[in-house]
């Protein structure tokens, strides 16, 4: 399928215009993804509706904690990325390339309600890859009453994020670091593409930001102020979830984040947010969902397994209107 967002170049070359990695492809060539590839100047997304697996998930997986709580979700996701990340924790299905199965968009919904799903969730590797793929499917799920979740790096464009934002009901957003030499340094990318991402995703659709804090690289309390600082001043209620890092890919040296280091991030964070978790590791207290209004017990988690209070969209007790997508 002929992608969209580029423009042709002289001598059959293009330039993509998907994500900030621009990426100019000679003719028989393949973007940084490897899924976006020059045939004879003309871009084509081969990875359409591609799939490296189909798995039913809980949703907190993802990790949404107030999206649908304790709902489960077909989850798939394409064989590539827009970032290079040295610490992926899916590297062998984002890095390299890997076998697919080709799930038509007309079929999705069928597959999803057979699962006892509540709809799907774009993940594992980076979906806005598959742009032109859920472009087509995302109003078909709509129209069947599922929901749609993404779960992305948002390395995206204005352009196209514009577009697409509308048409999801759900995202997380993995904020790599807060610190742009971060993202140069150890992900291929920049940090300023993602914030803007977060900024359109949260003003049309439900958000939650996760953030892997990895020792002595982007876990310093004034990296984490900051990044809670900014988040608080697009909206207090975005969810935070702050999760332990292991070693994984390239960097394999380096020992999974102390609990020390999470519960004092943790702390930090909620002097500018009214959710924040903590994920990858159980540590008392931090994985509830709390009034931020009263303090009742809303959600109560044990690793994937809910219990919920709240009923609809407010708390029970004070009437606190609770941000979140609730069955």
């Amino acid at each position: 399928m002929e992608a969209l967002f580029y423009e042709k170049l002289p001598k059959n070359r293009v330039r993509c215009l998907l994500c900030p990695n621009l990426c100019v492809i000679e003719a028989g060539g393949k973007g940084r993804c490897r899924l976006r590839v020059n045939d004879g100047g003309v871009l084509q997304a081969r990875s359409y509706g591609m799939t490296v697996t189909a798995a039913v998930d809980p949703i907190e997986k993802k990790p949404l904690y107030h999206f649908m709580p304790g709902s489960e979700i077909l989850s798939i996701g394409p064989n590539g990325c827009t970032l290079t990340c040295e610490h992926c924790q899916n590297w062998n299905i984002s890095q390299e390339d890997c076998p697919v199965t080709y799930i038509p968009p007309e079929e999705l919904a069928a597959v999803a309600r057979s699962r006892g799903s509540v709809g799907v969730a774009f993940t594992y590797t980076e979906p806005l890859l598959w742009y032109e793929y859920l472009i087509d499917v995302l109003p078909l799920l709509r129209d069947d009453g599922l929901k749609s979740v993404l779960v992305t790096n948002g390395y995206l464009n204005d352009e196209p994020a514009e577009r697409i934002v509308p048409m999801v009901d759900g995202f997380n957003i993995d904020m790599k670091s807060f610190n742009d030499d971060f993202y140069r340094k150890y992900c291929g990318g920049s940090l300023e593409p993602v914030k803007r991402f977060i900024e359109i995703a949260a003003d049309l659709a439900h958000v939650e930001v996760t953030t892997l804090l990895i020792p002595g690289l982007n876990d310093s309390p004034s990296e984490i102020e900051a990044l809670a600082r900014w988040l608080g001043g697009i909206s207090k209620d975005i969810p935070l979830h702050l999760s332990r890092f292991f070693p994984r890919y390239r960097m394999k040296d380096i020992p999974p984040t102390p609990s020390s280091t999470l519960k004092d991030s943790w702390e930090t964070a909620r002097r500018f947010l009214d959710y924040v978790y903590i994920g990858n590791i159980f540590i008392e207290g931090t994985e509830n969902t709390l009034c931020p209004g009263c303090g009742e017990n809303l959600i109560m988690r044990s690793g994937y397994s809910t219990t919920a209070a709240i009923k609809g969209d407010s708390c029970p007790s004070c009437g606190k209107r609770i941000k979140g997508v609730w069955k």
